[in-house]
């Protein structure tokens, strides 16, 4: 009998609003799903679209980016900036035909541990439901059959 499907997500979360809320939950020992690696970035504003593409391409099935709510950001502008790259880039995976549910998108105060771990246990639930990502290996080995060279 195989197991269930454990999805890999990769969270990238603002230090000084997300991260803390993900400390508040741990703190306050509330339950959440551990599937999620949590990668600790100054500012959402930083976050680079180049980083969700590479967190699918090493093997995550969902990526996650959560930062300060809109206004409260420590660094004035940086939820507003990822908010606009949000946008722009979830055309970019609708081209690549990767399913752009893949990808959540939230905002988390340092205040919010228990919205932080309903979060990651919904972001969880949704993409054990979408399944496993493996579009981009299926295009590797697509590239690489003798019938395309």
């Amino acid at each position: 009998m195989s197991e269930p499907f454990e999805p890999k997500i990769v969270a990238f979360v603002c230090t000084y609003c997300t991260y803390a809320g993900a400390d508040l939950a741990g703190t306050s020992r509330l339950k959440y799903a551990p599937n999620v690696r949590i990668v600790r970035l100054p500012c959402t504003g930083r976050i680079s679209p180049m980083f969700i593409l590479k967190a699918l391409q090493k093997g995550a099935d969902g990526v996650l980016v959560s930062g300060c709510h809109p206004g409260d950001c420590h660094f004035t502008h940086g939820n507003y900036h990822a908010r606009r790259r949000w946008i722009v880039f979830r055309a970019l995976l609708d081209f690549a035909g990767i399913s752009p549910e893949r990808v959540k998108y939230s905002w988390i105060s340092a205040a919010e541990g228990g919205k932080f771990a309903d979060l990651i246990n919904s972001v969880t639930e949704d993409i054990r439901t979408l399944g496993p990502f493996d579009q981009y290996h299926q295009l590797i080995k697509e590239s690489e059959s003798p019938a395309t060279l």
